[in-house]
Order: C-alpha cells, then sequence, then structure tokens
C-alpha cells in the first residue's frame, strides 16, 4: 500500500481547533426536576431552555460532551429529510408531508438565529448547497423538485444545466444539478463547544463520563442509576442518538448506528481551490450511497464523507474508498494528501424521520438519520419546551409515534454490511441506467 494513500491522523480535523476534553468532576444533586440523557447537541440545548426557565437540570453523557457525532460530522446545514415529499405524502398524507418539509425551513432559521443571537463562534457561513445528478433523467427529476421546493416553501432553489456546471463545481463528473440557497456549514466542534459554554453559564450541570444504567419508575417521578449514583427526577429526556447504548433498551430495538466516515485532505494551493469550489458551496449528489463534501472553514481543504460499512476497528479500505471518490470527482487529485480520515456513528431508523416521542413517561428527542446539525438543536428545544406544557414552542410535525422496532435487533447491527452492499447495488444500476 503506498504511503500516501494513509492518512496522518485518524481523530477529526475539527479537534484541531475545538479539542474534546472530560469535564471537571461535579457533585451529583440527589434530585432534579429534569435528568437529560446525553450532551450532544440535542441534550444541551434542552438543558440550554429548561435552566434558563429555572429548572434544576443536569445532562449526562457516557463520554465527552460533544465526543460522539456532535464533534465528527461534517458541519452542513442541511436539515435534510430521507424521504422525499411524494414517500412523505403517501405515508402520512399531504398534510402531515408539507408539515415536514416546512418544519425544516423553521429549524434552519432557528438555528441560525441562534447562532447570531447567542454569538456561537463556530465560524458558520450560508454558502449554499450544490447538489449533482447522476444522469441527464435525474437532473430532471431533480431541477422539477427545486421548483416545486421554492413554489411550495419560498426557499431560493434552482436548477443547474451541465453547461452551467463549473460556476459551481469544478467537475465534469455531474450531467447538472441543483442549488439551495438556505444551506451551509459550520465547524462542528466549535459549534458543540460554543453551546456547552453557554448552557453551562444558564445553570446546566453537565457530568462527564457517566454513563446512565438504568431509567426506573418510581412514583410520581424517576430514579436514575448511574456510575456516580443515583438520581431522583421528576422528568427524564433521552438524547441519545447513534451512541444510544443499554440504559433504554426500548430506544436501542428502533435505532441503528451507522458508520459515517469523513476525509480531509492536505491544504491545497489558492488557485485549486478556486477551480474546483469556486463559490465554496457546500457539496452532495443524488447516489444511495453518494458523497457529501465541502471545503473547510477557511477554504484550504475539501472534506469529503460517506458510509463506512466495517464495524470494528480503524481499517484502510474505507479511507481509500473515500479517496477514490474524491479523485473521480476530482481527478487532478490524484497525488493529494489526506491529513485527516476519521469516523462516528449516526443513528437510522426505519422511517428515517427524526422524532420526540413519550414511552412510560420518559420522553425521547431523538433519531436524526445524519442531519444532527440542523435537526438535534430543534428537536431537543422542542423536547424541552414539551416538558415545560408549553405547547406553543413544543409543536412539532416529528411529534408522533415512536419509530418502529427492527425485529431480531438488540443494539448489534448485524445486518448493516448487507445493508450497503443493496445499497451499493442500487447505484450501481442506477449509473448504468444513467449510461455512466
Amino acid at each position: 500500500m503506498h504511503e500516501r494513500r494513509i492518512a496522518e491522523q485518524s481523530t477529526p480535523f475539527w479537534w484541531k481547533l475545538a479539542p474534546v476534553t472530560p469535564l471537571p468532576q461535579q457533585p451529583l444533586a440527589k434530585k432534579l426536576d429534569v435528568l437529560i440523557v446525553g450532551a450532544g447537541y440535542a441534550g444541551l440545548s434542552a438543558g440550554l431552555a429548561l435552566a434558563r426557565a429555572g429548572r434544576s437540570v443536569a445532562a449526562f453523557d457516557a463520554m465527552s460532551p460533544g465526543e460522539g457525532a456532535s464533534s465528527r460530522n461534517g458541519g452542513i446545514t442541511s436539515g435534510s429529510i430521507r424521504p422525499d415529499y411524494a414517500t412523505l405524502s403517501h405515508r402520512f398524507g399531504e398534510q402531515k408531508a408539507m408539515a415536514i418539509e416546512a418544519e425544516g425551513k423553521l429549524a434552519r432559521a432557528f438555528l441560525y438565529d441562534f447562532i447570531e443571537t447567542e454569538r456561537l463562534d463556530c465560524d458558520f457561513q450560508l454558502t449554499g448547497l450544490f447538489k449533482g445528478a447522476i444522469g441527464y433523467e435525474q437532473y430532471d427529476t431533480m431541477a422539477r423538485g427545486a421548483e416545486a421546493l421554492a413554489k411550495r416553501l419560498g426557499i431560493e432553489s434552482y436548477a443547474v444545466p451541465h453547461a452551467e456546471q463549473r460556476n459551481y463545481i469544478g467537475t465534469d463528473f455531474y450531467r447538472g444539478g441543483t442549488v439551495r440557497r438556505d444551506i451551509g456549514g459550520l465547524n462542528p466542534a466549535k459549534f458543540h463547544a460554543e453551546l456547552l459554554r453557554v448552557a453551562l453559564a444558564s445553570g446546566l450541570t453537565v457530568h462527564s463520563n457517566t454513563l446512565v444504567t438504568s431509567i426506573a419508575r418510581d412514583g410520581p417521578g424517576f430514579r436514575v442509576v448511574t456510575s456516580a449514583g443515583t438520581v431522583q427526577a421528576r422528568q427524564v429526556l433521552v438524547c441519545t442518538n447513534g451512541y444510544t447504548d443499554g440504559a433504554s433498551p426500548y430506544l436501542r430495538r428502533r435505532l441503528v448506528p451507522v458508520r459515517s466516515r469523513i476525509i480531509a485532505t492536505e491544504e491545497l494551493a489558492p488557485d485549486v481551490m478556486a477551480r474546483l469550489m469556486p463559490k465554496l458551496m457546500m457539496m452532495g449528489e443524488g447516489l444511495q450511497l453518494g458523497f457529501y463534501y465541502r471545503p473547510s472553514p477557511d477554504g484550504r481543504r475539501i472534506l469529503l464523507g460517506g458510509r463506512d460499512s466495517s464495524r470494528l476497528g480503524d481499517p484502510a479500505a474505507p479511507t481509500l474508498r473515500l479517496r477514490k471518490g474524491l479523485v473521480k470527482r476530482f481527478p487532478e487529485l490524484e497525488n493529494v494528501r489526506l491529513s485527516h480520515s476519521w469516523f462516528g456513528n449516526v443513528a437510522m431508523n426505519r422511517d428515517m424521520l427524526p422524532r420526540i416521542f413519550e414511552k412510560n413517561g420518559v420522553l425521547f428527542a431523538t433519531g436524526f438519520c445524519g442531519s444532527g446539525v440542523v435537526w438535534a438543536p430543534w428537536i431537543g428545544m422542542r423536547a424541552a419546551h414539551r416538558l415545560m406544557g408549553e405547547s406553543t414552542h413544543a409543536r412539532s410535525a416529528f411529534d408522533f409515534r415512536p419509530p418502529a422496532f427492527i425485529p431480531f435487533y438488540r443494539g448489534n447491527p448485524w445486518f448493516m454490511p448487507a445493508v450497503i452492499q443493496g445499497y451499493a447495488l442500487q447505484d450501481r444500476i442506477a449509473m448504468w441506467r444513467a449510461k455512466r
């Protein structure tokens, strides 16, 4: 294996500017108004709202806060929903489908306003997103979708024909694409660090490296056992996602952790970046296992991510797959070095929608399906307002029945390699139909 194909570091690129560290040990309160499981985006957002409303609230994280997906993701504020509008309408009815789409617009606006109002230093830039079409037939479908999105929700969204593609991205790999102007990028680790800062300042207590082992009804409240001791809580909110463990067996049977991997290039020359990413947009593509990619916030590197079918350790093959995909889209990067390659878990469920739901008195805010930068803060805040009985601020199209359980599944995603291979086959068929 040629040395240049191995990334120099296996930690997230984002940790250079916002390293994830454990918090100092905090005294354990014996009684709380609200106990939150998880101190990622959702848990901290909920804790911030609850603490500012005067509740005694603490969040417990099995790792250092932010060590999971909150500091490992691509930092793209897509808020995408996996099922398209037609699928949502078929499953849930047109009214529900419209409400789900409309809430995406609200959630992104909320995030951008939150960053500005709280003065969060997280390198946020509203760049827009270009999504590439694999073939001309797919381009026609995507173009109609962009037009419909603009008409339904007033989002600036439009088609980019193949002849104009290089104004947005320096590749001939696609056959045109679409642009959405309401999507941008940020440094996810800095965003989490800033969210943690304001949450702690509001009065939220955060216990890092403190495992929640059980949650049980105890009279009108709950008895929560942690690795640091037992706590009585009037209400419990579970905000775990791709790192859900045995503390909530019910949730664990409904969320599948899926590895997602990202690579980062070495610094590229300014003229190379200007050719390949002339508008410094976020990027996606129309494949089941398509890559998402973007410039680094300083505009000097390209970061590219995608699904990782491995389950144990840190093998080289997924990094090489992503590197091959990078070079296929940008052939002039054939000899580029990789500075970083890392992975983290996203959580998928059977209908691929985020969710707020209640089970046996415990409230859950979870299931972000790879779009947690937008959905986790929004869903966490909605859940907090529901706990406080504020129906207007708690209203969400994602507050409905729990995700369906997955038969023969208890937390070990043994079937994921086969699922990934199935998606890969669909992509090969799509490429063949597009005469690629």
